[in-house]
């Protein structure tokens, strides 16, 4: 039994993605590693940045768990790829049991004013800084 950890989703989450992701390789031999444990580990890697050798012990191998990426990572025919398909599945689904719609309705973007050359022949203005730039 592993650590859990915060980047880690459900038993019942996965199960909704599990066939998405068994579906990218051919099943020629039962398998020996847990997908749910590799799914777990992609996504701590994700979450801290880290590299694939200094990923917790308590993961699969990190080679094995970059082979599923690499896989999983694949644009599929319809222009996304597995894990992108399978990540906005969790996040639709969780939208629909907190009441919310699929569609979010809002979007917030945060920006940083960046100086222009001085030779720009378009400049902008920052409203909160009540500069050009």
């Amino acid at each position: 039994m592993r650590k859990a950890y915060p980047s880690d989703i459900t038993r019942d989450q996965f199960s909704l993605i599990s066939s998405i992701l068994e579906e990218v390789k051919v099943k020629t031999k039962e398998r020996e590693v847990d997908l749910y444990e590799i799914f777990c580990a992609i996504l701590y890697r994700l979450k801290n940045g880290c590299t694939w050798e200094a990923m917790p012990h308590d993961f699969p191998n990190y080679s094995t768990v970059y082979y599923y990426f690499r896989r999983w990572k694949r644009v599929r025919e319809d222009g996304f790829t597995t894990i992108d398909y399978a990540l906005a599945t969790i996040e639709n689904y969780d939208r629909v049991l907190s009441g919310r719609d699929i569609n979010p309705s809002m979007l917030i973007a945060d920006s940083k004013t960046v100086p222009n050359a001085d030779t720009a022949e378009e400049k902008g203005y920052d409203g909160a800084k009540k500069k050009s730039e």
